[in-house]
């Protein structure tokens, strides 16, 4: 499948090189932080309300308490090489150009071929208990046969890999040590955008690299991580950060380090990080049983935008529009449907799709949830049973059909080998898109599934929802074995 410009520059903040430790004394306490001039303490911006801040953040001092808290994590094994070409497919030309021959980057200058290929790499991670347990990235011990643990103070043990989730990319490690610096643990939900944060990790090998930025945004869903709603920064991430801490302007550790948004391999401006609650949630799970569970609805959503709101009734483009049920799943079992909009689950508000994904990934199966669903423009609970995410989830169910009239579509009714294949019990295939339809994006080979929430299977039936004559209306289509809303204005 090609990828997506923004999926393929998403690219793991690890593995790379290593290179000797530097040591860095452990204060017994965070200093204080100093205050800045009275003048300053006292500047308020009169028509905002917002007053200036009088601390500026210590980073020396985080530094200094907390930097032998991180760890460097080496981590060696082999991987066929048919893995190759797939990995390389998902790295930009550009960024394998400018790592090409750097040792610890899969599938970097390795000679083509079958067989086993080496593999070397480092990452980073920290230590939240004393006892030796450690929290990384689960991409940076991937495939590993053996993971090696460097502390601040050039000692290096033997780590065992207690588990990994690949769905929150969280992995735990043990070492044999006791007495060791743990990090303190802070609130992400705490978090404004806005607010300072530095981050400690190896980039490209160098251990204890402390850089610093701010919160970029919050909650954000990427390709291949939607159960992680990530936190955003600008601080300065690169390959080997994976697995490192990011901390608060209080020397709290809030995130993960896990991917960079970049063109070129290096930083340019945008990294994310797993929060600290998703992280711990998973690494209680693997130290009870070795391995994390996720839960499923079984749909898949997309936002809702401002025509799609008008056209089932909204207010505001909130919510979490559903565009397919899996069959058999937790969804269909409580009668969600194609075209519900879940606005709230449990009381807690969603705005966006990725929120539903990521409280949903994050419950345990056989949880029950208290589902807002708007539908019929107007809100109802539905409970909902939920059942388990599996390595490789369920295809979604397909629907029913559509449309056209002023639409500017011309249609025809699917044949019996194309229901068939496509595994559709009904719907109408566009041959041609033209006025509002063609300007909202319909394609020559959609098929089209529902209108406004209305399966319909002929001309009649379409006809019958324009009758109204509403402004705009929501198509429901299906494009590549993919279902998603359309919005059309028709006024």
């Amino acid at each position: 499948m090609k990828l997506s410009p923004l999926h393929s520059a998403l690219i793991a903040a690890g593995v790379i090189a290593t290179t000797a430790a530097v040591a860095i004394g452990v204060d017994d306490r965070l200093p204080a932080r100093t205050d800045t001039t009275a003048f300053a303490q006292q500047v308020v911006q009169p028509t905002t309300g917002l007053e200036r801040r009088t601390n500026a953040p210590d980073y020396s001092a985080i530094v200094a308490r907390y930097g032998p808290t991180v760890v460097g994590v080496v981590s060696e094994g082999t991987r066929d090489a048919s893995d190759g070409p797939q990995a390389q497919q998902q790295i930009p030309e550009e960024l394998r150009r400018y790592f090409r021959g750097m040792p610890g980057m899969p599938g970097f200058g390795q000679p083509p071929g079958g067989g086993q290929r080496q593999q070397r790499g480092m990452g980073s991670g920290f230590i939240v208990g004393a006892d030796g347990l450690i929290l990384t990235n689960a991409h940076v011990v991937q495939g590993a046969k053996q993971v090696t643990v460097k502390l601040h103070d050039r000692r290096e043990y033997s780590a065992k890999v207690l588990g990994t989730d690949e769905m929150t990319d969280i992995a735990v490690l043990r070492i044999e040590a006791k007495g060791l610096p743990v990090v303190q643990l802070g609130d992400p939900k705490a978090l404004r955008v806005g607010d300072p944060v530095l981050a400690i990790g190896s980039p490209f090998g160098f251990e204890q690299t402390a850089t610093q930025g701010i919160v970029s945004a919050k909650g954000r869903s990427l390709p291949g991580g939607a159960v992680v709603p990530f936190i955003q920064t600008d601080a300065a991430v690169n390959p080997g950060n994976s697995g490192g801490p990011l901390f608060d302007d209080a020397g709290r550790v809030i995130g993960i380090n896990s991917q960079i948004y970049s063109r070129s391999g290096g930083y340019q401006g945008l990294a994310f990080a797993i929060p600290i609650d998703v992280a711990l949630k998973i690494k209680d799970q693997i130290v009870a049983t070795g391995s994390a569970q996720h839960a499923q609805l079984g749909v898949t959503v997309q936002d809702v935008t401002q025509p799609l709101a008008d056209s089932f009734g909204l207010q505001r483009p909130d919510g979490a529009l559903i565009s397919g049920v899996a069959p058999d799943s937790a969804a269909a079992k409580a009668g969600l449907k194609s075209g519900d909009v879940v606005t709230a689950v449990n009381g807690e508000p969603i705005v966006r799709s990725g929120e539903l994904s990521s409280r949903i990934g994050m419950s345990m199966p056989g949880e029950q949830v208290k589902l807002t669903v708007w539908r019929d423009k107007q809100p109802r609970e539905i409970a909902a049973t939920l059942g388990r995410m599996e390595a490789e989830g369920k295809k979604l169910a397909d629907a029913s059909p559509v449309e056209p009239g002023k639409l500017g579509l011309a249609l025809r009714p699917m044949t019996a080998e194309e229901r068939r294949e496509s595994r559709i019990e009904q719907g109408m295939v566009v041959q041609n898109a033209a006025g509002p339809a063609a300007r909202a994006g319909i394609q020559p080979g959609d098929v089209l599934l529902s209108i406004n929430g209305k399966p319909t299977g002929s001309i009649e039936a379409i006809s019958g929802v324009l009758e109204s004559k509403p402004k705009s209306v929501a198509l429901l289509v299906q494009r590549d074995g993919n279902r998603l809303f359309v919005p059309v204005e028709l006024a």
